[in-house]
C-alpha cells in the first residue's frame, strides 16, 4: 500500500493527532519518536524532521493543547456577559471544558513536562501567558483595580484540581465549572 504524501503542515498535524491517540491508548511513557513513527506509518526520519527529541514532542503536544485552550477562552468570552459572573463563567467553562475535551491523556503529558526542567519551563511560560490574560479579563471587577499573583495562583490551582476531578469523574462537568466560577467571583470580590 502506497503512503500518502502530506504537506509538512499536514504531516505535523497528523503526528500530533497520532501522538495524542498513542498517549490515550498506552500512556505518556509509551510515547517515543520511534513508536510514533510506527503508529503513524512513517519512517523515523519523518518524525525526527518535525521533533528533534521526545521532549520537543511533549512540548508540542502541550503547546497544541494550550492553543486550543486559548481559543476556547476567547470563544466563551465573546458570548459572555460583561460582568464578573459572566467573565468567571467564561474562564471556568473554557478551562474545565478544554481539559474534558482533551481527556485523561493530558495528565500524562503534564506529568512528563514536570519531569524535565526545560519542559517545565515551557509549561510555566504558557501558564503565565494564560494567567495574565485572565488577570486582564478580571481586573475591572477587582476592588483594587488589579489582581496580585497570590489570588491568580489560587484560582489556577483550583482550576487544575477541579478540571482533574471532572476528567477523572470525581465531579461532574457542571460541578467543576460551577465551583471554579464561584471561586473566581469570591477571590476577585475580595481583592
Amino acid at each position: 500500500m502506497a503512503r500518502t504524501r502530506l504537506s509538512r503542515a499536514d504531516r505535523y498535524d497528523q503526528l500530533v493527532e497520532v501522538s495524542w491517540a498513542l498517549v490515550r491508548a498506552e500512556g505518556a511513557d509509551a510515547l517515543t519518536l520511534g513508536r510514533l513513527a510506527e503508529r503513524a506509518g512513517v519512517a523515523k526520519p519523518v518524525v525526527y524532521s518535525h521533533f528533534a527529541s521526545r521532549a520537543a514532542l511533549l512540548a508540542a503536544l502541550f503547546s497544541e493543547f494550550d492553543d486550543r485552550q486559548t481559543v476556547m477562552l476567547e470563544e466563551y468570552l465573546e458570548a459572555a456577559e460583561e460582568s464578573l459572573n459572566g467573565r468567571a463563567n467564561a474562564i471556568a467553562n473554557s478551562y474545565v471544558g478544554c481539559a474534558l475535551a482533551q481527556g485523561r491523556e493530558l495528565t500524562g503529558v503534564l506529568a512528563a513536562l514536570e519531569g524535565s526542567p526545560e519542559l517545565e519551563q515551557v509549561k510555566r511560560e504558557s501558564e503565565h501567558v494564560y494567567s495574565e490574560r485572565c488577570r486582564e479579563i478580571l481586573a475591572p471587577f477587582g476592588t483594587t483595580g488589579g489582581l496580585a499573583q497570590p489570588p491568580m495562583t489560587a484560582i489556577f490551582g483550583a482550576a487544575e484540581a477541579l478540571s482533574h476531578a471532572a476528567v477523572t469523574g470525581v465531579l461532574s462537568s457542571d460541578e467543576a465549572k460551577g465551583e471554579l466560577a464561584a471561586l473566581i467571583v469570591a477571590v476577585v470580590g475580595r481583592t
